[in-house]
């Protein structure tokens, strides 16, 4: 018996609870990919597999909504993969081990990928429930959408006729999102030399942070593991003469890292020792609000290989401490709502480099352009370069948007209520799909997701109960 068999809406949970046992994170899609193409031969679907791994699946209307234009459901088939300190997955190999704790469900050590596999389920239960009323539905399951967008970027439209669109990729109930920011990956590669270098060698550890998504949840102060390591890396430069060796932290560029370390060789061990237990106290109290679990230390560490030479180290120490990191700017449009910003994701050490990956994100190209121009000036005087990659455009708000008129007249009904019309400060593929269809008119919702891209991630039954309601009447008054 599965976990969720006896959850309702039972087909969406049955779904999701397939979905889970088949590895897909980020670059690991094909396998769901075929699965999916797999469940549209089986039900006689009209069916599509591009080069970039996108699935497109498309039913045709049922009686009497022959006439009426056709909706895109769209979700994406990745998650971002994060385990608990000391979980054993594999989560590239291994399926999710799902939980059931109250009105939650929840993976066992792992993230949940509830983001946005609850999309996927809920687009496939539409698919396969022919008791649902509704016009020419076209299903897009795009591919690592947590790493750039890159499967919508590279999607095949063509067999796309509809230019109403609903997004499922939202994370907050009874929000309607009408609009999203840009954004694109930003690495930062310094090359590196390497000497001997007389003395301990310490390994220097970040751990215990909250983490979270570096778009919706930068504005909220938490801290980020990178930013801190470079903090400490700076503090035991001052005290003691030292060499880097390595500097390594976070998994996802789109995510708040929650943990770091670097491995030093120092000439003054106690002394490096020192500082970075005096900076844990600080930091304790800096981030005592957000981050209560935060740790600092510097132990023996051994093995640690030939460091970096002076110049090299120093570069490496400059970058971490000088690039711009956070909240850049907040909207002077719409009140509360992050403008700019930019993440250092993952910090990567090779034998002859280090790279620092950034996330960028605004409202407004010219911001974007901005940031990542300030990372290229600050990268070439360290002697670096810069890649930008992933680049995807911002998504227009739409003044006149018949679906947006045609779900707040369902949403009113059904809840009682008038739903949040907002933009957010994160990246959707809406805006990508819009550039590909021209005219697009879309909104993106979903049910109530806590935590995402953290294994703290909970998805609320109650609440995909009655999103799953909402959009089958929306379906339903789509003619």
């Amino acid at each position: 018996m599965g976990v969720l068999e006896r959850l309702e809406p039972q087909k969406v949970f049955s779904y999701f609870e397939a979905i889970s046992a088949i590895p897909h994170g980020s670059g690991n899609t094909a396998a769901l990919a075929a699965w999916c193409m797999d469940f549209g031969a089986a039900r006689g679907l009209e069916r599509h597999l591009d080069a970039g791994g996108n699935v497109i699946l498309i039913k045709p209307a049922t009686p009497g909504y022959e006439a009426a234009p056709p909706v895109i459901l769209q979700g994406h088939l990745d998650m971002v993969c994060e385990k608990e300190a000391g979980c054993t997955k594999d989560m590239a190999r291994e399926g999710l081990e799902l939980a059931v704790d109250g009105d939650d469900v929840l993976a066992v050590g792992t993230t949940l990928g509830g983001d946005d596999g609850i999309a996927v389920a809920m687009i496939l239960a539409a698919l396969d429930d022919d008791t649902l009323a509704h016009p020419r539905l076209e299903a897009v399951l795009t591919a690592d959408e947590e790493i750039g967008m890159l499967g919508a970027a590279a999607l095949d439209a063509a067999p796309l006729q509809g230019r109403t669109l609903i997004n499922l990729d939202s994370e907050d109930e009874g929000i309607f999102t009408v609009s999203c920011a840009g954004g694109c990956t930003a690495a930062s590669t310094l090359p590196v030399s390497r000497a001997p270098f007389a003395g301990a060698a310490l390994r220097l550890s970040v751990a215990g942070l909250q983490g979270g998504h570096s778009g919706v949840e930068i504005h909220k102060g938490l801290a980020n593991a990178n930013v801190v390591l470079g903090r400490a890396l700076r503090a035991a430069a001052a005290a003691a003469p030292l060499r880097l060796v390595s500097a390594d932290g976070g998994q996802k560029d789109n995510a708040i890292p929650v943990s770091a370390e670097a491995v030093v060789v120092t000439a003054d061990a106690a002394a490096v020792k020192a500082a970075v237990a005096a900076l844990a106290a600080e930091l304790a109290a800096e981030y005592r609000a957000t981050d209560p679990g935060l740790r600092l230390e510097a132990a023996p560490a051994e093995n640690a290989g030939l460091p970096m030479d002076g110049d090299s180290t120093g570069r490496c120490l400059c970058l971490l401490a000088c690039a711009p990191g956070g909240v850049q700017a907040m909207s002077a449009d719409i009140p509360g709502l992050v403008q700019t910003s930019l993440n250092l994701g993952i910090l990567r050490t090779a034998e002859d480099g280090m790279t620092a990956s950034f996330c960028v994100r605004s409202a407004l190209d010219s911001q974007k352009r901005m940031v990542c121009d300030r990372l290229a000036c600050l990268t070439a005087q360290l002697g670096g370069a810069l890649e930008l990659r992933g680049d995807y455009p911002g998504w227009a708000y739409r003044p006149d948007s018949p679906l947006r008129e045609r779900m707040v007249a369902v949403f009113r009904e059904q809840y009682g209520r008038e739903p949040v019309i907002e933009a957010i400060h994160a990246g959707v593929e809406c805006g990508l799909l819009a550039g590909k269809l021209p005219g697009l008119d879309c909104v993106s919702i979903g049910p109530a997701l806590r935590e995402i891209h953290t294994p703290r991630e909970r998805m609320s039954i109650s609440s995909v109960q009655r999103v799953w309601r909402f959009l089958v009447e929306v379906l339903r008054r789509s003619r």
